[in-house]
């Protein structure tokens, strides 16, 4: 395992824990140093990278295919921020990322009703971009 993210780096979320994930677009390269771990949030498979990786089958401005799927890879990803780099990624870096972000916030013991504005104040201002992003992280933080 190697150091986490450095704070500093663009893109980082510092969740209260103390965990750090980075979020950011897949049009942009990879951050150095590289990821240990990847949350891929995409309507297809990525491409491989060297890093461990799971993808979650998400459509542009919609919602993920199967809830429980994201669950269970966003509380794989939250373990693994305590002691490797992850990151997480969909094509722009801003309304899927910012989602899971979101949910991230919320495995971190962040409010549901809280982590929309914890995830734009810290990661992005944009970030979750439609209502039904936004309704999908207050279900997330009741499921």
């Amino acid at each position: 395992m190697g150091a986490p993210w450095p704070a500093e780096l663009r893109g980082v979320l510092c969740l209260p824990s103390g965990r750090r994930v980075l979020g950011r677009g897949l049009r942009s390269a990879p951050p150095e140093p590289l990821p240990e771990f990847g949350v891929y949030l995409l309507g297809r498979r990525p491409a491989a990278w060297p890093w461990e990786q799971r993808w979650v089958r998400w459509r542009d401005f919609g919602l993920p295919a199967d809830d429980l799927e994201l669950r269970r890879v966003l509380e794989e990803a939250w373990e693994r921020a305590g002691g490797e780099r992850v990151e997480v990624a969909c094509g722009g870096g801003t309304g899927r990322t910012g989602t899971a972000l979101a949910c991230l916030a919320v495995l971190d013991g962040v409010p549901a009703e809280d982590a929309v504005a914890f995830v734009r104040r810290h990661y992005r201002p944009g970030a979750v971009e439609t209502r039904w992003q936004r309704r999908f992280v207050l279900r997330f933080g009741n499921g």
